[in-house]
C-alpha cells in the first residue's frame, strides 16, 4: 500500500459535504495511512467529532483551547506531524481566511504552521464558487503552492446542478496518495503513455478490436506521474478506467490513425514514450456507411494495413527514449528481439499473452525486458502496478544514461 505509514491530517470545514469526510478518513486508513482530524466548530454541526474519532482512531481537534492531552501545543504538533494536510470540504470562508493569512481557529492556525503539502478540495454553491473573490483567493493559493482539487459538477445540496460539488472521496484519496508518494525520479520530463486497444470500424455498428483492458498502460501512466513526470495518456478502448491522479492530460482515441495523430502531436517535445497500447495492424479498407445486413453464409472484408506507429516514432527518434511492448503467443524472445531492432527501440517489454497470469484481462502480467545490446531481464509474475514501477525505473535509468 502506497500510503503505508503516511501521516495525514484531514481538516473538515463547515459545509454540507462534511459528511463525506467520514468516508475519506476510512479510505485513507484502508490504504495504510494514519489519520488525525481537525474540525471547525461549524463542521461539528454536520458530522460529530465522535464519528471522526471512531473512524480515524485518534482524538479530534476542534477548539484552540480544548484539552486534548495527546498534543503539545495542538496546532504546532499537528502541523509538524503531517506528511500531507488535506482540507475536505473547504468552504469559501476557509479558503478566504487562508488566502488572507487569517489564523483564528484550529484549522487555519494549523495550516499556517505546517510545511507539509496542503491539498484543498473546495465545495460550495456554484455561484459562490464562481464568485470572482473566491476565484481570486483560489488563484492566490495556487500561486502560494497549495494544491487545489477542482470541484466536480453535479447536483448540489441547494437544489441546483452545477460546479461546486465535492469530488468523490476515492478521487480525493487518490490525489492525497499522489501528493504523499510523488518523487523526483522523472521530474521535468515529458512522457507519453499509450494504453488500451484500438477499434477499426466495419460499419456504424461493428468494429475490429482486441481484448486489451488498458490496465497495464494506465498503471504505467500513474507510476510515471508519481515519479514527477508531465504525463500525456493516450487511451484507446479500456475497461472504463479512471484517469490516474497526477496525469497532466488524457486523450481518448478510437482507431489506430486517431492514436497516431495524438502521439505525433506531442512526440517532438517529449522525452520518453512508453507505448503499451494494443493497436490494430489492419483496418477495413472500405467501412460501410450503413449497417451490413445478414445475407450470405460468409462475409468477406478487404483489409488495409494501418500505419505502424512505433516504427514511425523510431525513425523520427532524436533525443527521445522509446519503449515498446510485444504481445506474443509463440517465439517470444525471437519475435521480440526482431521488433526491438526493427523499430529502433531503447527497450521492449515482451509478454506471452497465452501464459497463465499474463495477457490482457487480468490484473497480473509476466514480462521479459529486451535491450539493444542483446541483454534481457526476465521477471516473475507480478501485479501490473508493480510491473509498471519496474518499467518506469528502467526507463528513468535509460534516460539518465542517455543524458550523461
Amino acid at each position: 500500500m502506497l500510503l503505508e505509514n503516511k501521516k495525514i491530517v484531514l481538516a473538515i470545514s463547515g459545509g454540507i459535504a462534511a459528511f463525506k469526510a467520514a468516508e475519506i478518513a476510512s479510505m485513507l486508513r484502508k490504504r495504510g495511512a494514519e489519520v488525525k482530524c481537525i474540525m471547525t466548530e461549524h463542521a461539528t454541526e454536520f458530522i460529530t467529532p465522535l464519528t471522526m474519532r471512531e473512524i480515524s482512531g485518534n482524538p479530534v481537534a476542534v477548539s484552540m483551547f480544548g484539552d486534548i492531552p495527546e498534543f503539545n501545543v495542538e496546532h504546532i504538533a499537528l502541523a509538524q506531524w503531517a506528511d500531507v494536510f488535506v482540507i475536505a470540504p473547504a468552504t469559501a470562508n476557509v479558503i478566504g481566511k487562508i488566502a488572507g493569512g487569517i489564523a483564528d481557529d484550529m484549522l487555519t492556525t494549523t495550516v499556517m504552521a505546517t510545511t507539509a503539502p496542503v491539498v484543498i478540495a473546495p465545495a460550495m454553491n456554484s455561484n459562490m464558487y464562481m464568485n470572482p473573490i473566491v476565484q481570486k483567493n483560489i488563484a492566490a493559493l495556487k500561486e502560494y503552492g497549495y494544491e487545489i482539487i477542482e470541484p466536480a459538477t453535479g447536483h448540489l445540496a441547494c437544489g441546483v446542478t452545477g460546479v461546486g460539488r465535492l469530488p468523490e472521496p476515492e478521487d480525493i484519496v487518490d490525489y492525497v496518495e499522489f501528493t504523499a508518494c510523488r518523487t523526483s525520479l522523472l521530474k521535468g520530463k515529458k512522457v507519453i503513455v499509450t494504453a488500451g486497444g484500438t477499434r477499426e470500424p466495419i460499419d456504424p455498428v461493428r468494429f475490429i478490436g482486441n481484448h486489451s483492458s488498458g490496465r497495464m498502460g494506465f498503471a504505467i501512466a500513474k507510476t510515471a506521474a508519481f515519479a514527477g513526470a508531465d504525463v500525456t495518456l493516450v487511451a484507446g478502448s479500456n475497461d472504463h478506467l479512471k484517469t490516474p491522479a497526477g496525469v497532466a492530460r488524457r486523450i481518448d482515441v478510437g482507431s489506430t490513425n486517431d492514436m497516431k495523430a495524438a502521439v505525433d502531436s506531442y512526440y517532438d517535445d517529449c522525452d520518453l514514450v512508453i507505448k503499451s497500447a494494443a493497436v490494430a495492424d489492419y483496418r477495413s479498407a472500405h467501412p460501410a456507411a450503413n449497417k451490413i445486413k445478414k445475407s450470405d453464409e460468409t462475409l468477406t472484408l478487404t483489409m488495409a494495413k494501418n500505419p505502424d506507429i512505433l516504427y514511425g516514432l523510431g525513425q523520427r527518434k532524436a533525443h527521445q527514449v522509446l519503449i515498446g511492448f510485444a504481445a506474443e503467443t509463440t517465439n517470444l524472445i525471437e519475435y521480440g528481439t526482431a521488433k526491438l531492432k526493427k523499430k529502433n527501440l531503447d527497450m521492449l517489454v515482451a509478454n506471452d499473452v497465452s501464459a497463465e497470469g499474463a495477457g490482457f484481462q487480468g490484473t497480473t502480467n509476466i514480462a521479459t525486458f529486451l535491450f539493444p545490446d542483446g541483454s534481457m531481464e526476465k521477471l516473475e509474475k507480478m501485479d501490473k502496478e508493480d510491473l509498471a514501477t519496474v518499467i518506469v525505473e528502467r526507463a528513468a535509468a535509460i534516460l539518465a544514461k542517455k543524458n550523461q
